[in-house]
């Protein structure tokens, strides 16, 4: 068992118990981010599976409003379990987590589809979803917490780095069990019944993940706060509703997890997605691509929590959102010419254009049985799937029109509407033998880059916040929105903004906005956390008072 030795904040190398505090957290996390991904990496697929076809733009909406719905509910996962984290221990609560969150993964591959129960199947998906979000809410900031206040003082940054490798390892598991699925079965057995397996699979990881967890004791900052008797009796009323700690919560969120999270689901699942859907590459290889950019990445999480220990967190956070925000238009561009050339040249050569009346326009975020489509959205739908940009024309009255550089096709018809795009050229799909391959990696991984910058280092700024009798509550609720909500909803905004705009790089404005707004506020209102002495109970405000 670990837990009993308190651990000196001197001493060179890291103690059995301090390596093995770090793995067994690591590993229970990294198995309840594959969970939680699983969905995530399969949402263009599951848009087929769980909901009614027709309108695929619409569908992928519905799908990501699905993926996004298990964001959303995460912070108040964050308010039930941190609550729980900060008055009966940080081991039991994150042992609870992964049980709900392992139980809900494994029934997600039970689910029958859309063609078996009709509606009541993505609403069974998004209950799951739900649960799966509530369970994630209190799995991090437990993890978080817990290696923290091990972790010798001088070393935090770098001890917490490996809770931040766990998402992206997560990920990149739950992109090799389904690429390697996908790859060993035929594209019909893997959509009627092979999908399932990664989800069935991940009950052996539940329990594997529990074993570990057993293992584990409480941490001893945790118990000698709690002999000492100065443990909170209502950390919910402490974190939100008394002074300076809500203010903390509120400046943790909007200057620096809210930046945080946005450049992060950019960095790997827009990415994942833009070579998918926008650009039309094939599944295998838009895997391998981001897969072996997480791979070749992930050690940089570490470095980058390394490195704070010694300069400082806040202002490699900061620096990450300012790149993210200065370079995302540009490395979206090259990476189209470098995966698909052929798209940009039909786009250079061949203006496309859609004249319709723009007041039966709709942006449609939720999709669902409430949910009607004008000829105007079927058209916008259909042309934004090829991941062609194309200009918007208000007609007042008018018919919907295509223009294809010197093509016109009056009237909304899918099939008149391929046949011009392939009479004009259109690439149906990117050309392996013409992709830039270094190029691209070289690509994705400076947007990685990026997600270890402001990733790397938040788990120990995060913790030194604030004060021990109510840190798992109070920093799980600003990093579940900012990751949650703002980073959660970005596949779904950035994919209605598209397709509203007719401009296949116009949802990145949307995480380009708010990481320049977390720089603003971060670079302002919050200050260097990394010498706070988190063993006496206090947080960042009272450290600045004594």
């Amino acid at each position: 068992m670990v837990g009993q030795t308190r651990i000196s904040a001197r001493g060179a190398g890291m103690t059995k118990d301090e390596k093995f505090v770090i793995f067994a957290s690591s590993l229970g996390t990294v198995f309840e981010w594959y969970d939680f991904y699983l969905y995530a990496t399969l949402a263009p697929f599951f848009a087929a599976l769980f909901f009614p076809p027709g309108n695929d733009t619409a569908a992928l909406l519905s799908a990501f409003a699905t993926y996004a719905a298990g964001f959303l509910v995460r912070p108040f996962g964050a308010l039930v379990f941190g609550r729980i984290g900060d008055l009966v221990g940080r081991k039991y609560t994150f042992l609870v987590t992964i049980v709900v969150m392992g139980g809900a993964t494994f029934m997600v591959g039970l689910l029958p589809t859309f063609e078996t129960i009709g509606w009541a199947a993505p609403l069974l998906l998004v209950v799951l979803r739900l649960v799966q979000g509530l369970a994630l809410g209190g799995e991090y900031g437990g993890a978080a917490t817990y290696v923290a206040e091990h972790a010798r003082p001088r070393n935090r940054g770098f001890a917490t780095s490996f809770i931040q490798t766990t998402a992206t390892l997560g990920f990149f598991l739950a992109l090799m069990v389904i690429g390697g699925c996908r790859l060993v079965m035929d594209a019909e057995s893997f959509a009627t019944w092979g999908w399932r397996i990664p989800f069935i699979v991940s009950l052996v990881l539940l329990v594997l993940s529990i074993w570990i967890r057993l293992r584990l004791d409480e941490t001893p900052i945790f118990q000698r706060m709690k002999e000492q008797g100065k443990g909170s009796k209502a950390p919910l009323t402490e974190s939100f509703f008394r002074y300076p700690n809500n203010k903390y919560v509120l400046l943790a969120l909007l200057g620096a997890t809210a930046g945080q999270g946005v450049v992060w689901y950019t960095g790997q699942f827009y990415a994942l997605f833009f070579l998918q859907i926008t650009l039309q590459l094939d599944y295998v290889l838009a895997y391998l691509l981001v897969g072996v950019s997480l791979m070749v990445g992930t050690p940089l999480f570490i470095a980058f929590g390394w490195l704070s220990d010694r300069i400082g967190r806040l202002k490699i956070i900061m620096l990450g959102c300012l790149l993210a925000a200065l370079t995302y238009i540009p490395l979206f561009q090259a990476l189209t010419q470098a995966v698909n050339p052929d798209l940009v040249a039909f786009q250079e050569r061949a203006a496309v254009t859609i004249a319709a009346d723009q007041s039966t326009c709709r942006v449609h975020v939720f999709v669902g049985p409430w949910s009607s489509f004008s000829d105007c959205d079927r058209a916008q739908d259909f042309v934004t799937k090829l991941g062609v940009s194309f200009r918007r024309v208000d007609t007042p009255g008018g018919p919907v029109t295509l223009t294809i550089g010197d093509t016109r096709v009056d009237g909304w018809s899918q099939a008149r509407w391929q046949a011009a795009f392939e009479g004009a050229g259109y690439p149906t799909y990117a050309d392996p033998g013409k992709v830039s391959w270094l190029k691209a990696e070289l690509v994705l991984l400076v947007m990685v880059l990026y997600v270890t910058m402001v990733y790397g280092p938040m788990a120990a700024f995060l913790v030194e916040l604030f004060p021990t009798r109510i840190r798992y509550t109070s920093m799980s609720l600003p990093y579940h929105i900012g990751n949650g909500w703002f980073g959660g909803m970005l596949p779904l905004l950035t994919t209605a903004i598209v397709a509203a705009t007719g401009d296949i790089y116009a949802g990145l404005w949307y995480p380009i906005g708010v990481a320049l707004t977390t720089l603003v506020i971060g670079t302002v209102f919050l200050r260097e956390t990394k010498d706070i002495d988190i063993a006496t109970g206090s947080g960042v405000d009272s450290s600045r008072r004594g």
